[in-house]
């Protein structure tokens, strides 16, 4: 598949012998299939998930254009299919380096409303696939980072700053960022780093049921220092770098990915 920016064809291969999980891939457009991409040109090897039968046509294309050894379907509310994508790694690769988590989710009813009127259940939903489920993930990726191994989650600017519409899911980032530092501090002494990296808006899917997105993307290219939007393959770029050696003394950060938006007042 045709990168959009020629230079990532030029990474490095850093991860060669890297075995990476990437979690999250919904669509060419999704964050997770940039760093899937750039990780797969970086020598990893890679295992991929899919949400369900309905999402399968979209991803396994993309799998197969990876050459990906482990793919399986991921409902993170569904500890079976967990429990299935862990036992299938452990069987198949006997040891994990690299997870990338790049899902999110909240109902519509909870993401559009304001934060004071979320409903209970809209909350703890948001809280168990955005970031119970990273934690979940973490936990069972431990064992298999016997060698150490590194973490990442994609977070976004609205977990530090009020962004308009982001509503419910601001709070939300905010713990999973917050969990990133904890984790990164009891799996530090194992040799596992831990991250959060923080996109610039990008069209994904999952950034489709924010209210006036594109007025959002509009005015984050106008504004950042950089003139521009960021993109998938950038993304995935700065997540080989915080998967390689040239970041091994990185660990509990949350990296902005996002032409230096985050800087402006």
């Amino acid at each position: 598949m045709a990168d959009a920016n020629p230079q990532h064809e030029r990474l490095p291969p850093v991860l060669t012998g890297k075995k990476a999980l990437i979690v999250g891939v919904a669509n060419a457009h999704s964050i997770a299939w940039g760093c899937a991409q750039a990780m797969r040109r970086a020598g990893a090897e890679i295992a991929m998930t899919y949400l369900n039968d309905r999402a399968k046509p979209h991803v396994e294309p993309l799998a197969k254009a990876l050459d990906v050894e482990i793919f399986l379907p991921l409902e993170v509310r569904d500890p079976a299919q967990v429990d299935g994508l862990f036992a299938g790694i452990a069987e198949r690769w006997g040891g994990l380096d690299i997870l990338v988590h790049s899902i999110a989710f909240a109902p519509r009813e909870a993401l559009q409303g304001r934060v004071v009127d979320c409903p209970r259940d809209g909350f703890l939903a948001a809280m168990d696939v955005s970031c119970w489920s990273f934690l979940d993930l973490a936990r069972r990726a431990e064992p298999l980072m016997r060698q150490g191994g590194t973490m990442m989650t994609m977070s976004y600017l609205g977990a530090n700053e009020v962004v308009d519409n982001y509503g419910i899911m601001g709070p939300v980032k905010a713990a999973l960022e917050s969990s990133v530092r904890y984790v990164a501090t009891e799996l530090g002494p194992k040799g596992i780093r831990v991250h959060a990296v923080s996109p610039g808006p990008l069209a994904t899917r999952a950034a489709s049921g924010i209210k006036d997105f594109d007025d959002l993307m509009t005015r984050v290219s106008a504004r950042a220092p950089a003139r521009r939007l960021v993109t998938i393959e950038e993304v995935g770029a700065a997540c080989v770098f915080l998967a390689s050696d040239y970041a091994a003394a990185m660990t509990g950060e949350t990296l902005y990915v996002d032409g230096g938006y985050h800087i402006l007042g």
